[in-house]
């Protein structure tokens, strides 16, 4: 059977002793609708709650609930329960750590995201050995760091990784520390560009802390060399760590709301027409919303580059991501990324890296 979260806004006064309550109204119920519980998450402070349940359909997960306590769900999403664990940590109820039958668990489901990328800022033509010795190397430190901070590594795909911490201050001490590994000197053409985002895993979203990665995703392709930081995350950090933070501020990039807000609809919109050659400028301003000159201003202010300068940097990221997979000709990238014709592309690639893409292409070849 499949399995489900669902997500409960707590009214006011309700605690995680009334949550253990209604847990273990559904478990005592829970054959009648073919359901089985398995943990459920409450967070006080925030006042939600979600629970993990293995049912038919999400019809009936409301009827239990319906029927054993009257809670019904604001929102239920299927979920993968390996995701959930990767994320959570768990996909059963911990054990009793109160001399209670109820074995009330206070576990907030709220986590901080990171997604960290090792990029190329400049493409080597020789040395790919040391190279990839050093990315070796990188992989392993990182995957040390996370480990010791207390988080867990989600996913990890091509020299990009996912993690999730319990705690805000853990995230920021692994993002630090993950800075301080890089060695300039022997891989003078990568770069860590760092984002973390913080949130709930159910929302009106279809997938699990969607909203959260996204974010997370969206922060770390801007990051540029500092760490780039939501304004919730920087809040949780400096109210946990008041004594501690300010002498860090210089290694974060923090967006206010207003900047985060437009982030996200310029890489929603960019991720759906990148690839189509007769999208412009034009476009960009008619779709979100602002005018020719504004648009420019806000993206040099938050992005650094103009909306052009950005559009044609996106479209190359993405021709390397294509290159290395080695699947396509120059040709058919060039018009997959969104290119008008090869031989703009190539100019294009040749101005940002130093190399034509037909040549980097074959050095992925030997």
């Amino acid at each position: 059977m499949p399995i489900y979260m669902d997500f409960h806004d707590l009214p006011d006064g309700v605690t995680a002793a009334h949550v253990a309550e209604m847990h273990q109204a559904d478990l005592k119920i829970e054959h009648k609708y073919n359901c089985r519980g398995l943990t459920y998450w409450c967070d006080e402070r925030r006042q939600t709650a979600f629970c993990l349940i293995e049912a038919p359909n999400e019809q009936a997960i409301v009827d239990l609930h319906q029927k054993a306590h009257g809670a019904v769900p604001q929102r239920i999403i299927e979920v993968n329960d390996t995701i959930v664990e990767s994320f959570l940590g768990r996909i059963e109820d911990p054990e009793k750590s109160q001399n209670t039958k109820l074995n009330i668990i206070n576990d907030p489901a709220f986590r901080t995201l990171m997604v960290v990328s090792i990029g190329k800022k400049n493409l080597r033509k020789e040395g790919y050995k040391t190279l990839s010795a050093a990315i070796r190397g990188y992989h392993k430190s990182i995957t040390n760091i996370i480990s010791k901070q207390k988080g867990r590594i989600v996913k990890e795909k091509a020299n990009k990784y996912l993690m999730s911490f319990d705690s805000v201050t853990n995230a920021i001490k692994s993002a630090l520390e993950i800075q301080e590994i890089y060695n300039p000197v022997i891989t003078p053409d990568l770069q860590f560009q760092i984002g973390i985002s913080a949130g709930i895993p159910v929302t009106i979203k279809e997938s699990i802390f969607e909203d959260t990665i996204k974010k997370a995703n969206y922060l770390c392709y801007l990051a540029g060399e500092k760490i780039a930081i939501s304004k919730d995350v920087k809040d949780l950090y400096e109210s946990e760590n008041r004594q501690n933070s300010k002498h860090e501020n210089n290694a974060f990039n923090v967006l206010n709301s207003t900047d985060e807000e437009f982030v996200v609809k310029l890489m929603q919109y960019t991720e759906k027409v990148w690839s189509y050659s007769n999208i412009n400028v034009t476009d960009f301003h008619k779709n979100l919303g602002y005018s020719k000159s504004k648009l420019y201003r806000i993206m040099m202010s938050v992005i650094g580059m103009s909306p052009n300068g950005f559009l044609k940097n996106y479209r190359l990221n993405m021709a390397i991501e294509l290159l290395e997979k080695q699947e396509s000709n120059i040709s058919e990238i060039a018009y997959q990324t969104g290119f008008s014709s090869p031989t703009y592309f190539s100019k294009c690639f040749q101005e940002e890296y130093g190399i034509l893409p037909s040549n980097y292409l074959k050095l992925q070849l030997t």
